[in-house]
């Protein structure tokens, strides 16, 4: 498989899985996802607000332009309907953006500089990768969250999207 597949299936895992967490956040009981709660972002909302905070900032890394942010969360957040918006308009983004990308592209080198200061020198495979594996990391805390409400997170890991996408097309 060339690298511009893997990337467009990459791509296309994150929005599945940001979409299967963000709907299984929204079902939790009143005030359940902002509970604050033993973890680094306090609650569920804060943490997805973090992993699409780090979407954007690597978007601007990846496009060459500056961006707003000087951590790697913003302070507060908005609520999760807003951020669930937010969040599929970022993730199609990367999804139409992998798209477009041929292996040459994908292989480019980009020099950008780190929120918490330094410089960064990732290909433009490697940010893709990056966000992909960086909101795998952060929704796997929520998963831990949601155990606490006591609720199942749901099953969103990348086996479990292919089996998915592969069921799907056997029955087109």
């Amino acid at each position: 498989m060339k690298l511009s597949q893997t990337i467009k299936i990459l791509t296309k895992y994150k929005a599945w899985a940001n979409e299967l967490t963000f709907s299984a956040v929204h079902d939790l009981p009143e005030g359940e996802a902002t509970k604050k709660r033993q973890t680094r972002f306090a609650n569920m909302v804060h943490t997805l607000n973090h992993v699409y905070v780090i979407d954007d900032i690597f978007k601007a890394h990846i496009l060459g332009n500056s961006h707003s942010y000087t951590a790697r969360n913003t302070e507060s957040h908005p609520p999760l309907e807003e951020l669930w918006k937010l969040q599929r308009v970022m993730d199609k983004w990367y999804v139409d953006y992998a798209e477009k990308l041929s292996d040459e592209r994908l292989s480019e080198i980009i020099k950008f500089q780190f929120v918490g200061g330094g410089e960064g020198v990732m290909s433009r495979a490697d940010m893709i990768i990056h966000v992909v594996n960086h909101s795998t990391y952060h929704r796997g805390f929520v998963g831990d969250l949601m155990y606490q409400v006591p609720a199942i997170p749901p099953a969103n890991d990348y086996p479990v999207y292919l089996r998915e996408i592969h069921e799907n097309a056997s029955h087109i």
